[in-house]
């Protein structure tokens, strides 16, 4: 039984030895970035919230004290 026992835990060992990611991972992962960067890129210089932006400063600074 140990004989066997040690065969599975053996076995099961090697399996866990990939920890990384492979290149075309990472090329996934580098475009994905890529597109959620420009997307967000997008949004950040838009009219309507570069005017958000303003109107919420504005009250903040136009708080009476």
């Amino acid at each position: 039984m140990r004989i066997i026992w040690f065969r599975v835990r053996t076995a099961l060992a090697g399996r866990g030895s990939d920890a990384g990611m492979s290149t075309s991972e990472y090329a996934m992962g580098t475009i994905a970035a890529c597109a959620f960067a420009a997307v967000l890129y997008k949004v950040v210089t838009s009219d309507v919230v570069a005017t958000a932006l303003q109107s919420t400063i504005g009250k903040a600074l136009d708080v009476p004290f």
